[in-house]
């Protein structure tokens, strides 16, 4: 071995052993003597790199067909389900002006505790281009893991791991993955890769050829990415821990180069973490517990990369004990196998170390140590671990690869035959994950197969069942939910929703006072109990309940409408005026649409009918003119400034306006019957009688048509 060692190759020959395969290089990119080889001269050779030959377009052309045939399901049938809400009923996204409010700091997006703009700006930019039409967003996530595919096999290439597209395939095909590309919100997990993996391949072209842009655009880079989703932050740890399995050390120099890049992140960081704690809990473990919870994590990720079963989106919420040997174990473990990789790593080199530190670091975000909000559901998720994979699959793969290369050729042809097998296998998987997203039922409904204790799954299976009008299935998982949680408020007032929705109004009301017995001050089980009652025409009872909806909220619009409706409804119109124009005034400062907030032209109705009746036609005139300009297809709007152009005898303003509710509801009597009308006094005889006689088939009693049209008929005589 010391010979060896005193043998040093020549430079093309120390260039080729980089790209092919020693077992030092196949697993850890480190020669035979277990130090890393040192990167080639810049050159013919570099600069080869970076350009694709006929057979390496074809490789990306297959990681591209893997990536987007696993991922049909969701490209085809995906829609939104649970947390997309956060975007696409915000403001901020749907608006043309939402920049502002996305880019502010902290951020305004209600329900979002975060500080990632980039992100909320692909959603802002998409929704200008196709809407809300989940197809293209679903497309668009899938197109960016797509980019991330080619980049890792690019990177991993780059640092002459064996089997470079092999681990970039498992990366595209991984069923680990579907969270992060099939949930559209988690286009953040995607997009921050991207920037993630696209600095890192930089800053290697950085290394070998230093040029202040370079640097520079690795810096922007990363920022870009903390700017998508701040689980990036890792990126300089990982700089350094790159650097010590290629140099097998870190100097003043690479420590005074990555420097900028903590700089970054902490800027960058506080920023989120500010706008994040100022709207959320903290975490209630010792430090010591949260040390255990992370070594049982990295095992649980470690344990689901390498056997991806049973993938279950909110996993069990562990139990974290001090007496717990199990978590000492894991604990333990943890510990072992890192010094097992450090005493080994003058024999099977510095890559398998490397590996489970960038695996632990790119973690470290999301292992327990920092709270975030989804800690209330589980303390680990497939999702977290979509970048920290790459370092246990290079090293997993490439040790796979290098150890097929040395096989007899038939035994070679066997082993590419079980790696075609596998990423089958694995794509299946993802082609089955993957059409989990198609809604919120087929969402919930897999989370409880897998996971019956997820309390809040069942809870949000009985609304999304609710939602689809699937009424029997959401009672009976709203019953699911208040057994699971019977001290907890929001699953008595899912259970008496559902029970609303079936008329079952004595059943609703006992469980929805229960649930005010929990929670006297719980907003939306006041609301919902006004709702009964307003159902069941208990108008007096109904005030009286929104009112206390408004003692709890008192800017709360939906109960403001809903008082001025049953208001205008009783004909006590002056009453109704102060809640509708305060619902209007709230829906209009809000950054939000949500269910929560009734619409504004819905608003302008309301006020306009209760004006009207009042005498101030204007006014009324004015409100039914903006609802109009709202939603051009608003029936009662429509009705009542066509009224108006008739009035005024603007009769082909008029029959434009009754033309578009004919659209809307070609058989509405009243309407032909206004068309009929409007026609005749624009000397449209004949087609005058049409309508009036189509008015009469829809409805025999509509006497003023009748009286119109033998008018009509005797005056063609």
């Amino acid at each position: 071995m010391a010979q060896r060692n005193k043998t040093r190759p020549n430079p093309r020959k120390r260039l080729a052993l980089r790209g092919v395969s020693s077992p030092q290089a196949g697993a850890s990119g480190a020669d035979e003597t277990g130090k890393t080889q040192s990167s080639p001269v810049p050159g013919r050779a570099t600069r080869r790199f970076y350009r694709l030959s006929r057979r390496e377009a074809l490789a990306g052309l297959a990681l591209g067909l893997l990536a987007g045939v696993c991922y049909l399901p969701a490209m085809l049938w995906g829609g939104f389900v649970w947390d997309d809400f956060i975007w696409f009923q915000s403001r901020a996204v749907l608006e043309w002006s939402g920049l502002g409010t996305i880019w502010s700091w902290p951020s305004r997006i209600e329900q979002e505790g975060h500080y990632w703009p980039l992100t909320y700006t692909t959603f802002w930019l998409e929704h200008k281009i196709w809407g809300l039409a989940p197809a293209g967003y679903h497309v668009v996530n899938v197109v960016l893991h797509l980019f991330n595919c080619l980049l890792v096999w690019r990177l991993l290439l780059r640092l002459a791991v064996p089997g470079a597209w092999v681990a970039a395939a498992v990366f595209a095909v991984h069923p680990l993955h579907v969270e992060s590309v099939a949930w559209i919100v988690e286009r953040k997990d995607v997009l921050s890769g991207l920037f993630y993996l696209a600095a890192v391949l930089v800053w290697l072209r950085f290394l070998e050829q230093p040029r202040p842009w370079r640097y520079g655009l690795a810096l922007l880079l990363f920022a870009a990415g903390l700017l998508s989703k701040s689980i990036v932050v890792t990126l300089p740890a990982a700089l350094l821990i790159l650097q010590w399995w290629k140099e097998g050390r870190i100097t003043l120099r690479d420590l005074q180069r990555v420097a900028p890049f903590f700089l970054t992140a902490l800027l960058i960081t506080a920023v989120d973490l500010y706008s994040y704690g100022s709207r959320h809990g903290s975490l209630d473990y010792s430090l010591l517990e949260r040390t255990l919870i992370a070594a049982r994590a990295l095992w649980f990720y470690a344990g689901k990369l390498v056997w991806p079963i049973y993938l279950a989106v909110i996993y069990p919420r562990w139990d974290i004990s001090l007496g717990d040997p199990w978590a000492w174990l894991y604990l333990a473990g943890a510990a072992a196998l890192t010094a097992t990789l450090w005493f080994m790593r003058r024999r099977v080199g510095r890559g398998p170390l490397a590996g489970a530190l960038f695996f632990a670091v790119t973690l470290s975000p999301v292992l327990g140590f920092v709270y975030h909000g989804y800690m209330e559901y589980s303390l680990v998720a497939d999702r977290f671990q979509y970048l920290a994979c790459i370092g246990v699959m290079a090293v997993l793969v490439g040790a796979a690869v290098h150890g097929a290369g040395r096989l007899p050729g038939r035994l070679k042809l066997g082993a590419a035959g079980l790696m075609v097998v596998f990423l089958a296998l694995l794509g299946t998987m993802t082609w089955r994950q993957a059409g989990i997203y198609r809604d919120g039922v087929t969402f919930f409904s897999h989370v409880v197969s897998l996971n019956p204790e997820a309390r809040s799954a069942h809870y949000n299976l009985g609304t999304a069942s609710m939602n689809a009008g699937r009424l029997e299935e959401a009672l009976a998982a709203a019953r699911t939910a208040v057994e699971k949680s019977p001290d907890r408020a929001d699953a008595h007032a899912v259970l008496g929703t559902a029970l609303i929705r079936t008329e079952r109004f004595v059943e609703a009301e006992e469980v929805l006072r229960r649930a005010l017995e929990i929670h006297p001050n719980h907003r939306n089980i006041r609301r919902t109990m006004a709702e009964m009652l307003r159902n069941q025409a208990r108008y007096e009872e109904a005030l009286e309940a929104y009112r206390a909806v408004l003692e709890i909220d008192p800017d709360y619009a939906l109960a403001h409408a809903f008082m001025g409706d049953i208001l205008v409804h009783l004909h006590r119109n002056a009453e109704a005026v102060g809640p509708l124009s305060k619902a209007l005034t709230i829906v209009t400062a809000a950054r939000s649409l949500s269910p929560d907030l009734p619409t504004p032209e819905s608003l302008h109705v309301l006020l306009g009918k209760a004006l009207r009746e009042l005498g101030r036609l204007r006014a009324a005139e004015a409100h039914f003119r903006r609802a109009l300009q709202l939603n051009p297809r608003n029936m009662d709007a429509l009705e009542q400034v066509a009224a108006w152009h008739f009035r005024r005898k603007h009769y082909r303003n008029a029959l434009d306006l009754y033309r578009t509710q004919l659209e809307i509801d070609p058989d509405k009597a009243t309407t032909h019957a206004n068309i009929g009308a409007a026609l005749y006094y624009l000397d449209q005889t004949e087609e005058a009688i049409r309508s009036l006689e189509r008015a009469l088939e829809l409805d025999p009693t509509l006497e003023t048509a009748r009286e119109n049209l033998a008018a009509m008929r005797k005056a063609a005589e």
